[in-house]
């Protein structure tokens, strides 16, 4: 049995895939299922560590991609593309896998496309309450779509369409205890914390925002700040300069990437979130801990405003849009949140309401059964 994941370059395609891949690998050991090979292609391997705890063979294959705003690299894109579809069909078809998983993304067409000419079985999952151009072709001949947003079922076929929700890694998906969380972060367990996850990579807006606020914040709450690897080095000294003076600067706390240990321990001790609306909202339902989102504007179709709205409908979260994200209303909207008990609370519990647990399970189990299908043909 083969199995070909493929999806974008970023953290909300790639972490998902391997949440999936871990189940398939479980699934895998238990039904003593022999001579099972896991491939992730992409145009980039993303954590190359990551693939190799988890059995995953990289290929990798080309993807230009296609903006929506006028660039020349959209020209150059189109050969980039090209080329990886070329690449596909010679990999897929010495690979041959059984299935393929899709996560949608730029990066994962050539694949799809390749699949598409030979035949092979596509499933493909959708993060986003819209989805992307390259799942919303696909759904049109996956053998199955998983989504994780009920309102994107509007999008799919009804036949095979399934509201799975998003799958979350397992060790980032139950908080950690919260005695031990404190401790390692060396908090003070009287004060609220604010967890602030700008991503994987970082979010400019926020880190500037969080900056600007620190003064004011610092005087009542703890602040785990996620910088993104790319900016921790100037946010970290940003930081050091505004609290060189403040009694209280130890409670501000900046880390370039939280790994999973962190995040379970981040997570556990997190009075409310403050992060961008991608798949992260998944994470921080699967906690039950409010968030306040801040959605990208320039996503693709939007996608980012419409997941931050739709969570809010479900009362667990507040949003400030990019255009309003300053100091001062972000301290002012933390202070509403974490000042009232009752509104804390039903925030708390609109999250645990949203969360819909073991999708990963059910995507790797529709896989493999396809899979297993397949090959025995």
């Amino acid at each position: 049995m083969k199995i070909v994941f493929t999806g974008g370059g970023t953290g909300g395609h790639f972490y998902p895939i391997i949440a999936i891949v871990q189940k398939v690998n479980e699934i895998i050991d238990k039904e003593k299922i022999i001579g099972a090979k896991l491939y992730y292609i992409s145009d980039s391997p993303y954590d190359k560590e990551v693939l190799f705890e988890n059995g995953l063979l990289y290929e990798e294959v080309s993807a230009g991609k296609m903006r929506r705003y006028f660039s020349w690299k959209n020209f150059t894109d189109i050969f980039k593309t090209g080329f990886g579809i070329i690449n596909a069909v010679f990999k897929l078809f010495s690979i041959y896998p059984d299935v393929v998983f899709g996560k949608g993304g730029y990066a994962s067409f050539p694949v799809i496309f390749a699949a598409r000419l030979l035949n092979i079985p596509v499933i493909i999952h959708e993060s986003d309450s819209a989805p992307g151009r390259v799942n919303l072709w696909s759904g049109r001949f996956a053998k199955k779509v998983a989504i994780s947003f009920q309102d994107a079922a509007n999008y799919f076929p009804k036949k095979t369409t399934a509201w799975t929700g998003q799958p979350i890694r397992t060790e980032i998906e139950h908080p950690a205890p919260q005695k031990e969380a404190f401790e390692y972060f060396k908090l003070e367990s009287q004060l609220p914390v604010i967890l602030v996850l700008g991503g994987s990579q970082g979010a400019e807006l926020i880190n500037n925002t969080v900056l600007d606020a620190l003064p004011r914040l610092v005087k009542n709450y703890q602040i785990i700040h996620q910088t993104g690897v790319r900016n921790f080095k100037n946010v970290s000294e940003r930081a050091a300069v505004v609290l060189d003076d403040n009694p209280n600067k130890l409670r501000y706390i900046s880390m370039s990437f939280l790994n999973p240990l962190a995040m379970k321990m981040a997570a556990s001790v997190a009075t409310i979130v403050i992060s961008r609306a991608g798949s992260t909202i998944f994470e921080i339902a699967s906690w039950g801990v409010p968030s306040i989102l801040v959605p990208f504007t320039s996503s693709n179709a939007d996608h980012s405003k419409k997941n931050a709205f739709n969570y809010a409908r479900a009362g667990a979260c507040s949003v400030i849009e990019e255009a309003n994200m300053t100091a001062n209303i972000l301290s002012s909207e933390i202070e509403r949140i974490t000042g009232n008990k009752s509104e804390l609370e039903r925030m708390t519990q609109s999250a645990k309401d949203f969360n819909k647990p073991g999708a990963a399970e059910k995507i790797a189990h529709a896989i493999i059964d396809l899979a297993l299908s397949h090959e025995s043909r």
